[in-house]
This record gives C-alpha cells, sequence and structure tokens, in this order.
C-alpha cells in the first residue's frame, strides 16, 4: 500500500532544459504528466542521468498533436503500451500514458496493458520503490511507497508483494542484482526471499537481457558485494559459481573461500568488461581442481585450464561475441602464469598473447586483482605486476621485438633465402623471434637473414636424414 504520510515531499531536482520544456508543453495542454524512474532516483542521489522518462495523463496521439502543433518531431516507438518518443532540442524523450500491466503470460512481458487516470497507479506497478518516484518542479515529489526514506537507508525493496513482482517479470531479479552492484544497496530480506522463490523463471529470459544485466553487475562498483550477497539468484544462470560458495581452499595462500576470493579480485580490477569477467572466471575451476596433499593443504593444479572450459561454455550460453570471450579466455588461461620482472620474460609472456599489449596491461591488472584477494603476505605481487607494466613501457619505448609483426624481416625474404613455402616459413619466424628475444641475434634485417640461412640449413629434411 501507499506511504500516506509520504506522497508529496517538496523537494528540488534541476531538469535539463529539454524536459522542463516537454513537462510545460504538456501541462498547457491540461493534461498532468511527471517526471518519473531513473532519472529522479538517480537525482536524488547526486548521480548523473541523462535518460528523462515522463509518464502523463495524456494518450499517446494527444501527445503526439502536443508536440507536432508545436514544431517537434515524435517517433511512435511503443504505442501499442502508451509510448511515444518526442525529440525536444535534439534530445529523445520517452512519454508515457499512465498505465497499469495486465496478466503476464511469459515471466517478461504483460499481455496488455491499460490506461489509468493516475500516477499513484502507474507507480504502484513499478518494480522496485526507489524507482517509484515521480516529479514536477511546481508539486514537488511524489514518493507513494517510501521510495527516498528507502534511497537514504540504501535499501532495494519490491514495491508491494515481491513473489507477485518477479513472478510477473523475472528480469527484475537480475536488475536488483545489477542495482545492489552499481548502487551498493542491501535487497530488503522479504525482496530477496522473493527472488529466491523464483529465481527457476529466469530460464525463461533471453540470454542477450542476462548478459546485459550481468555486464552492469560486473560493471558496478561494488559488484564483488553484490555477487557474494546474490550469489543464490545468480546461480540461476550460471549455475557454475555454486561450487565456488564456501570452497575452503585449504591453502596459506589464501584467507578466503574461492567466492568471496573471486569477489575481491572483481573489485581489484578496473571497471572494465574484459578484465571484470575475466576476474569472474579466473578460478572458477578450483573446486574441480581441488586436492589435498597428506599434510592437508590444497593445491589446484590446472585450475586454469579448467576454468578456461568453464568459462567458454558460459560466454557460449550468454552469447557474447567470440572475439571478446577469446580474449576473456587467455586471459584466464594465463592469469596463473609466473612472470619475472626482466624483459625477456615480458616478451615470452607478450608471444603468449600474440603482441598484443592491451591484453598484457588487462593480465597485469587480473594479476593485481588476484593479489590484493589473498592472504596479506602475498600483496607484493601488486607491486610485481606493476613492474611487469613499466617494463612493457620501456620495451614500447626501445620499439623491441616482441612479436613477429616487430621482426625486421618478414615471410617473403624468408623465401628468398631458399625456406620452402608452407610452414617452415612460420617456423622459421617464429625461431628468429625466440633467438632475438633470447638476446642471440640482434633484430636486424642481414643478422636474422644470417640466422635463418643456418636454421634452414640445420633443420630441412635433408640435413637430418
Amino acid at each position: 500500500m501507499p506511504h500516506e504520510n509520504h506522497c508529496i515531499n517538496h523537494v528540488h531536482i534541476p531538469l535539463p532544459s529539454y524536459a522542463s520544456v516537454a513537462l510545460d508543453i504538456l501541462e498547457e495542454c491540461g493534461y498532468e504528466s511527471w517526471i518519473v524512474g531513473g532519472y529522479v532516483r538517480d537525482a536524488l542521489l547526486g548521480r548523473p542521468s541523462a535518460d528523462v522518462d515522463i509518464a502523463t495523463r495524456a494518450d499517446w496521439r494527444e501527445v503526439q498533436q502536443a508536440f507536432e502543433e508545436r514544431g517537434y518531431h515524435t517517433h511512435e516507438t511503443g504505442t501499442a503500451h502508451g509510448t511515444l518518443t518526442v525529440i525536444v532540442d535534439e534530445y529523445a524523450l520517452e512519454v508515457t500514458t499512465f498505465r497499469t500491466d495486465g496478466h503476464y503470460v511469459d515471466a517478461r512481458h504483460p499481455s496488455r496493458v491499460e490506461f489509468v487516470r493516475t500516477i499513484e497507479e502507474d507507480l504502484a506497478r513499478r518494480d522496485f520503490t526507489i524507482n517509484a518516484l515521480a516529479y514536477h518542479p511546481d508539486r514537488g515529489l511524489l514518493d507513494p511507497f517510501g521510495g527516498q526514506a528507502d534511497l537514504n537507508a540504501h535499501i532495494l525493496r519490491a514495491v508491494g508483494n515481491p513473489t507477485k513482482r518477479f513472478s510477473e517479470d523475472a528480469l527484475r531479479m537480475l536488475r536488483a542484482c545489477r542495482f545492489a552492484a552499481q548502487l551498493g544497496f542491501t535487497i530488503e530480506e522479504e525482496t530477496y526471499y522473493g527472488m529466491l522463490k523464483n529465481k527457476g523463471l529466469l530460464a525463461r529470459i533471453s540470454t542477450e537481457r542476462v548478459a546485459h544485466e550481468l555486464s552492469g553487475l560486473l560493471l558496478g562498483a561494488h559488484a564483488g558485494t553484490a555477487l557474494v550477497d546474490t550469489v543464490d539468484v545468480l546461480a540461476a544462470v550460471v549455475p557454475e559459481l555454486v561450487a565456488m560458495k564456501g570452497f575452503d581452499q585449504k591453502t596459506p595462500y589464501h584467507i578466503h573461500d574461492v567466492l568471496v576470493h573471486t569477489a575481491y579480485v572483481v573489485d581489484g580490477v578496473r571497471p572494465e568488461p574484459l578484465v571484470r569477467w575475466a576476474a569472474l572466471f579466473h578460478d572458477m575451476g578450483k573446486p574441480a581442481a581441488f586436492f589435498t596433499d597428506k599434510k592437508g593443504t590444497g593445491h589446484f593444479y590446472g585450475h586454469a585450464a579448467i576454468s578456461v572450459i568453464m568459462a567458454r561454455g558460459i560466454m557460449a550460453r550468454l552469447s557474447l561475441s567470440p572475439s571478446f570471450a577469446n580474449r576473456v579466455l587467455t586471459l584466464v588461461k594465463y592469469h596463473d602464469d609466473v612472470i619475472e620482472a626482466t624483459p625477456k620474460s615480458v616478451k615470452r609472456a607478450l608471444v603468449r598473447l600474440g603482441g598484443d599489449t592491451e591484453l598484457f596491461r588487462a593480465l597485469c591488472d587480473l594479476k593485481r586483482g588476484d593479489a590484493r584477494g589473498q592472504a596479506p603476505h602475498c600483496i607484493g605481487r601488486v607491486q610485481l605486476a606493476d613492474e611487469l607494466e613499466a617494463i612493457l613501457d620501456q620495451l614500447l619505448a626501445a620499439d623491441e621485438a616482441f612479436s613477429l609483426k616487430k621482426l625486421a624481416i618478414d615471410g617473403r625474404a624468408v623465401i628468398e633465402l631458399g625456406v620452402e613455402e608452407g610452414p617452415r616459413v612460420g617456423q622459421a619466424l617464429e625461431a628468429a623471434l625466440e633467438a632475438v628475444i633470447d638476446e642471440r641475434v640482434i633484430n636486424e634485417a642481414n643478422a636474422l637473414r644470417a640466422f635463418i640461412t643456418t636454421w634452414n640449413e640445420q633443420t630441412s629434411p635433408s640435413s637430418l636424414s
């Protein structure tokens, strides 16, 4: 039920000029209208927001007439649900008629919508109290469900009956997890129980929508905490998380279970998709690889390879792009590799990464995050990762060779030296790169020609017979 004592609050929320113009046009035509949803929530939190949505008593045809008579363009983007997009000063705003949703048939979309006469009825259909807010510069903040109090208390609470809210639209459960990660809010107990009761419905949500919400969660400022706090819901879409929860690693290098360690790693790396997804997956194979020695110490030999298998399957299920997935898998594969703080070792690591310097920087970041999630005595590994990245900068400044592209000789020159066309050309170049990295040969054309000539003589089939 609405909170009668919290319906109107005379706070001031600054609005962009185009939003004020749109409100004025609607109100001048006699249509009660409000700014609603995320813009109001973010403004009260002091967060920037560009998306402005308006709810109005007018139907979409009346909205269209009001704006087009004044020379503004409109687009019929969702008129079946009462939504019209209007363009004001080159900004797009969605204007939607007050409505309530009919019966949900697929745990995602209402079979129909009913248009209503009051903003309170419209707000009652929304997912969380912090989103069930409406604002008008003259009338103030309309808050029938205590959303402002929940914002102040950093609580995420469903509007009305949580079980009903989540059974209507299962995606709301993942939205709750994402909001927790982005805002640092705690999900209210009954709301979370409603999520647990309905999490089986998440199987009916499209993989693209699931991937979008998970990406938003992972990029949140509080992603690690949200991952731990909501894992029992997230497990419905990433069941591989279950084995990580509470899994004691039994090693002096770790003081957290696999899930909590992973959460620290996620929070300990840059909020960028590549390294955040890699952080989520990097130790996922540990429970499968785990064994204890005779002293009871835990070991995870080969866990990175198992993590790659699991991560590949998850990203395929979520329809993440193959190119992005391959870069994530490369980070997971090599996250535990020992790289010494020497130019040779860094160049060898770069060779394994195909000479991709940005991928190497991401690997360094992942190693920093990994160290931050381990036992305190491992924190020195953060400095090691910093040193590795500094060496990379030195190599780039000196234009050192660490990929075939950087060699002072190419495949055409190799063939001219008498190397048989086909696989041996690539083998010759790889041998030359290895020699340059080992500092046995300088990266200079004549020196490389001499090296490859000798290599070809020593490794040709006739010389080996």
